[in-house]
């Protein structure tokens, strides 16, 4: 094979393992960051908030139909 051809060749196989390498570098990085959340996460829990929903009444199905007639035509 000529000179040139095994050049391109090796700067194919160190470009391919740089970027293997980095993807491996970066898959381990990323699960223990998803390990030190976790744990973090069970001592700092958040506080979730809960809401109630009101039920739709008939009243309001004709406020929301005038609301959305009121704002299709406005100019």
């Amino acid at each position: 094979m000529s000179e040139t051809l095994l050049e391109g060749l090796t700067l194919l196989c160190m470009g391919m393992g740089f970027v293997l390498s980095f993807l491996c570098v970066m898959i381990v990085s990323m699960t223990i960051m998803s390990r030190i959340v976790k744990y973090l996460n069970q001592i700092f829990p958040e506080v979730v908030e809960t809401t109630e929903r009101k039920s739709v009444a008939a009243d309001d199905c004709a406020a929301i139909a005038l609301a959305i007639v009121a704002a299709k035509f406005r100019k």
